[in-house]
């Protein structure tokens, strides 16, 4: 990923084990530092960063944030869902304590009162779009590969993915979390994800004009048109096929109209079906939500799929042992009833989170 390696050793530089923090003149950086896992999040990642914008929205030296991956295979692509997975055979609470922590990041970067510029080079997945996403200078590049690939592990869209794809242009988010696609640069430009186009090549040039101008000038410098967004082009059946709150409705039409709509029908029938109908629900239901209400519904969300099963046969089917042949429970859209779908928004009572616009906002 040109532009996006480790921050280096300079002055004001730290090692944060994973994460790099630095200085350049004005601009303060972070570099997630695990390119063997294409710097997939871990929880002390999450803390590095929280710790690390905190102390720079108080620093007057710092007029903005760049955000980046080492490496040269993506900015992020996603939670340490291994991780994950561990905790969920032991029983154990590190996971809630993860996504407690990471949703709370996720709430700062969007309210965060510096511009916040993040490299969405390469893979961008899962919580990578949590840490760039919500931030105000989202750079895409011809290497972009994005999306919200959770139903393909028996789980949803979170770190605030919900609301993101829920104001994406007519059923466009509905399309791009259900099958779980990964998307180019010009289709996270169409679907709201990102705000310009800058050719890979161009990032290092752009790191360094961040030093000493404004994001918005610098940006200009090097910002170009993207490329048509394939999902645009496909908005007319995607937008007809999506409607309703009919998992199995949505199914048939895509069916009927055949082609890349027939593909998409089979796409979603090989996802946790559990997975499938709650993520429709969530991403309905976050329709005017704020963020921290939508980051509050996920994890309400989140902690009923880590007691249930397809969570964690989606991430063995998919990662540990890599046979890429979840079973799924139950198994079929028809076995998951709507008041099953709705227990995955009850309220748990002994733990849900709370996010207060007071706490997220560092202005």
């Amino acid at each position: 990923m040109p532009g996006s390696g480790p921050a280096g050793n300079g002055p004001g530089s730290s090692t944060l084990e994973e994460v790099l923090a630095e200085k350049r003149g004005h601009l303060g950086i972070i570099t997630l530092n695990r390119p063997k896992a294409v710097n997939a999040l871990t929880a002390s990642m999450v803390h590095a960063m929280l710790g690390q914008l905190a102390d720079w929205a108080d620093d007057d030296t710092v007029s903005t944030v760049l955000v980046r991956g080492s490496g040269d295979r993506g900015l992020c692509a996603g939670g340490d869902i291994v991780a994950i997975y561990r905790d969920m055979l032991t029983g154990g609470s590190a996971t809630a304590d993860f996504w407690e922590a990471e949703y709370r990041l996720n709430a700062m970067i969007a309210r965060y009162a510096k511009p916040y510029v993040a490299f969405m080079d390469g893979l961008v997945l899962g919580g990578g779009v949590g840490i760039s996403a919500h931030g105000s200078v989202r750079i895409v590049t011809e290497r972009t590969r994005t999306g919200m690939p959770e139903t393909t592990i028996g789980f949803v869209p979170d770190v605030g993915g919900t609301l993101l794809l829920s104001r994406s242009p007519g059923e466009t988010g509905a399309h791009a979390a259900l099958t779980g696609a990964h998307l180019d640069g010009a289709d996270a430009l169409f679907l709201g994800l990102a705000d310009h186009f800058i050719r890979s090549e161009n990032l290092p040039a752009l790191a360094a004009a961040l030093e000493s101008e404004r994001a918005e000038d610098a940006v200009g410098h090097f910002a170009e048109r993207a490329p048509d967004s394939v999902l645009a082009g496909q908005r007319t059946w995607i937008d007809e096929c999506y409607a309703g709150n009919n998992v199995e409705g949505i199914l048939r039409r895509l069916l009927v109209f055949g082609g890349e709509a027939a593909k998409a029908a089979e796409t979603i029938g090989s996802k946790s079906p559990t997975a499938v109908k709650v993520a429709l629900e969530s991403l309905r239901r976050a329709r005017g939500m704020t963020l921290e209400q939508a980051l509050t519904q996920e994890f309400t969300v989140g902690l009923h799929f880590l007691a249930g099963p397809d969570f964690r046969e989606g991430i063995r089917a998919q990662v540990v042992d890599k046979d890429r042949n979840p079973h799924w429970l139950p198994a079929t859209l028809a076995e998951v009833r709507d008041a099953d779908v709705a227990r995955y928004f009850e309220p748990h009572g002994d733990r849900e989170l709370n996010l207060s616009v007071k706490e997220t906002d560092n202005a």
